[in-house]
């Protein structure tokens, strides 16, 4: 193999993603609706992969609890946390081509970036992100919702009910995975910046005075998980918020960054909170919140709140886009192969017969039944085993498993590794070992 290329441009991932059946525009067939896309069948297991990764590692201990909390809530939750607020960007509009702008992302004293036009630019106005729905069978006398922006919320409002009923002392989190919704004014490239998406957050309670502490060991666990995921190092980084960047509820704040093709821009974000959240909501629901903290003599007071907050979709993205790599097979054929960590791969073994064949197909149909207990794998007879190799080099399968004329003598498969391109027999019997060794 030569010298391997990394994604240049988006484009070519949106392609991948298309023909391969990771996502799809969605509404396609009446000319699509902007900024949201559909999880086809390899794109929805590569993010069941990405969710089960998340909540083992924040779930599977001892001082992190789950919940799903509902979409719908109560009116006041989002004036309690400021959303209602402060929850807007300031955005401009081209008066000569109608493109709508963050006030804050564009010079106004500079030439519009669609058509050019010179100083041509509204007054910034107030735009509100939350998207208004209303519960109630009579328009009129129903009560205006909101479809709730982060899934955070969710999980202050249910404090008292998790640290009750599983008797928690801090520190202690609670976990979430769920769909929020902003009606972004600048959304794009591809399912980085959507109205529709899923979080992952969880809400880390603490003793006011401990806030360092909390940042730095959930900085390196963060930062360790998306490792673990694949993502290589020197891809991703730290960003420290200045003064300026800083959200109202927050006194510090990183966000984990990955390089993209569009640049270095957030995957995560790892929040101190301070008490706002508790604070806010005891003092719209009128009802105490306060912890009892029966290890220092009873004493009450509202926790402090350390948050890591990951966009599911965007950091599928990042996955993607890091997996995404073109070599050379010789000295003139090109390869895209997705490189995705085993954990992640939708498909994790492909089986093959030579040809489409009766004898080599009834040894290829009980491999598969046998590996398929174990292991989601494929089953791919059309076309030449060459461009059925390049097809799951594309889905990032780790192993293609052929079986051949030989395999009718020997009692053996050839087994093909994604990333080397090595081939190898192995027993028929003894396949299923083979990828267990291998294969998480």
């Amino acid at each position: 193999m030569g010298e391997e290329k990394n994604l240049e441009q988006m484009n070519d991932l949106v392609a991948l993603c298309k023909r391969r059946g990771f996502i799809f525009q969605s509404s396609e067939i009446y000319g699509g609706f902007g900024s949201c896309w559909d999880y086809g069948p390899l794109g929805i297991q590569l993010k069941t992969n990405v969710r089960d990764s998340w909540w083992k590692a924040m779930t599977y201990r001892d001082d992190i609890e789950g919940l799903d909390a509902s979409i719908l809530m109560h009116p006041e939750v989002w004036k309690a946390s400021g959303h209602v607020d402060n929850f807007s960007d300031p955005l401009v509009d081209c008066k000569s081509c109608k493109s709508r702008f963050r006030a804050d992302q564009i010079d106004t004293e500079a030439p519009c970036p669609s058509c050019k036009a010179e100083r041509q630019f509204t007054s910034p106005r107030e735009f509100n992100l939350m998207f208004q729905t209303r519960a109630g069978p009579v328009e009129d006398s129903a009560s205006k919702l909101y479809l709730r922006p982060e899934t955070a919320q969710g999980i202050f409002t249910n404090f008292q009910n998790v640290q009750q009923t599983m008797r928690k002392k801090l520190p202690f989190g609670i976990a979430q995975v769920g769909k929020a919704f902003r009606n972004e004014i600048t959304p794009g490239h591809f399912i980085f910046r959507t109205r529709e998406f899923e979080q992952m957050e969880m809400q880390y309670f603490i003793r006011p005075g401990d806030q360092k502490a909390a940042m730095d060991q959930w900085k390196e666990e963060r930062l360790d998980w998306h490792l673990g995921q694949g993502l290589r190092q020197e891809k991703l980084r730290f960003h420290e918020h200045g003064p300026n960047e800083l959200a109202h509820y927050a006194d510090k704040a990183f966000d984990i960054e990955y390089e993209f093709p569009i640049g270095w821009q957030e995957v995560e974000g790892i929040h101190s909170r301070t008490d706002f959240d508790l604070k806010q909501h005891e003092k719209h629901c009128k009802k105490n919140l306060h912890y009892v903290d029966q290890g220092d003599g009873n004493k009450k007071y509202l926790p402090y709140v350390l948050e890591t907050s990951v966009g599911l979709d965007r950091h599928l993205l990042s996955l993607l886009c890091d997996a995404y790599r073109i070599d050379h097979v010789g000295t003139k054929e090109e390869r895209t192969v997705l490189k995705l960590a085993k954990t992640m791969a939708p498909i994790k073994a492909a089986v093959m017969p030579l040809m489409k064949k009766a004898p080599l197909e009834e040894k290829a149909q009980k491999l598969l039944k046998d590996i398929q207990k174990h292991f989601r794998t494929e089953y791919d007879v059309s076309g030449s085993i060459g461009k059925r190799y390049r097809r799951q080099d594309e889905i990032g399968t780790p192993f293609c498993l052929t079986v051949d004329y030989e395999s009718l003598e020997d009692g053996a498969v050839t087994v093909r590794d994604r990333d080397s391109m090595a081939q190898e027999r192995v027993a028929l019997d003894k396949a299923l070992a083979y990828l267990r060794e291998r294969l998480p």
